[in-house]
């Protein structure tokens, strides 16, 4: 029988498993709260780097979170876009 060699660390054994940090908040709060001091029903959001659909789903996520009424997001022509309804 061929036997294979690893070389491995174990490390000490917890009685529990640290807490998880999580980021409060997100970057995409920021645009939420600027977009609802525009009285506007529809407001174009463009994020270097970020695809518009990508950038819905990041903002729905965020709307659904915080628990935000009236305000919701679509993306139409490839553009996004935070609307009141």
């Amino acid at each position: 029988m061929d036997e294979k060699k690893i070389t491995f660390i174990l490390g000490e054994g917890l009685d529990k498993l640290p807490e998880r940090r999580y980021q409060k908040g997100s970057k995409y709060d920021v645009v939420l709260e600027k977009a609802q001091t525009i009285k506007a029903i529809f407001v174009p959001v463009e994020v270097e780097g970020k695809d518009a659909n990508y950038v819905r789903t990041q903002l729905y996520k965020r709307i659904k979170i915080l628990k935000l009424k009236g305000i919701g997001v679509v993306v139409a022509n490839g553009k996004c876009y935070i609307s009141r309804f």
